[in-house]
């Protein structure tokens, strides 16, 4: 049979996939179902993204290094308009369905804690929303262990020929990305002498930005819909996703601004 649209993008298979669980069922169940499956979509594309960002940055590579950090604000965009859409749907209207959800949470995403690992955000304790020798646990695990976004960029500054502090180089790529002030006097220097390197710091610094407003538009979207209720599943809701805003993943990127 002739490859056609529908088969290559497995349409049939695709358009099966939302089955909502009330009643009717409720109208907005639907658009609950399709908004979620495509962010999921989306940061599976993110995180093939920035795996190859991380290639090409330790290799030096910063054209496609630049290009592939545009494609990825880009999505986030898409990312942020997207609540735009959740937020149609009223209070009300989300709970015709909500009880339905029982134990499923956005908590529960894997791919969302991948990202924040990728990113620098590690936090070992993510994994014990999985089940130890699950798929999921896995690839978490695996991400835990792997260098960053950041360590990537400064494996960039060294072929570039700065001297990157050893202390920043062997760092436990376990932990989160902290503040490192050995770090800021080359980033100061790069700032004003390496106008290449400038530019790449300063996509990290959108792509930071833009993380934080997508958590910040997150949270706006879950105080509007379910107030200060805990979330599905138990999740804490709007009160612990308010703990996640204003934590920079590049925390040195900011703060050489004071000092430029």
């Amino acid at each position: 049979m002739a490859l056609t649209y529908s088969s290559y993008l497995k349409l049939d298979r695709l358009l099966a996939l939302q089955e909502p669980l009330s009643d009717g069922p409720e109208h907005d169940e639907t658009l609950f179902i399709v908004i979620h499956q495509v962010y999921e979509l989306w940061f599976k594309q993110l995180l093939h993204e920035l795996d190859f960002l991380c290639v090409t940055l330790a290799r030096g590579d910063v054209p496609r290094a630049q290009h592939t950090l545009k494609r990825v604000l880009t999505i986030l965009k898409v990312l942020v308009h997207q609540i735009d859409v959740l937020e149609t749907m009223t209070p009300l209207e989300f709970l015709s369905f909500r009880a339905r959800l029982e134990s499923g949470s956005g908590f529960q995403s894997f791919q969302f804690r991948e990202l924040e690992f990728l990113l620098g955000w590690k936090r070992p304790e993510a994994l014990d929303r999985y089940p130890p020798g699950s798929e999921h646990h896995t690839r978490l695990d695996r991400r835990l262990a792997e260098p960053t976004l950041w360590d990537a960029f400064l494996r960039y500054l060294v072929v570039r020929g700065h001297a990157v502090p050893e202390e920043a180089l062997a760092r436990d790529v376990t932990r989160p990305v902290e503040s490192m002030p050995a770090l800021h006097p080359l980033l100061l220097a790069l700032y004003r002498r390496d106008p290449e390197a400038r530019d790449v710091c300063e996509r990290l610094v959108d792509l930071d930005e833009g993380i934080m407003e997508w958590r910040y538009r997150h949270v706006k979207m879950v105080e509007r819909t379910i107030g200060g209720r805990r979330g599905t599943g138990g999740s804490p809701g709007a009160a612990y996703l308010k703990t996640t805003l204003n934590q920079p993943l590049f925390p040195d990127l900011w703060e050489i601004r004071t000092e430029l």
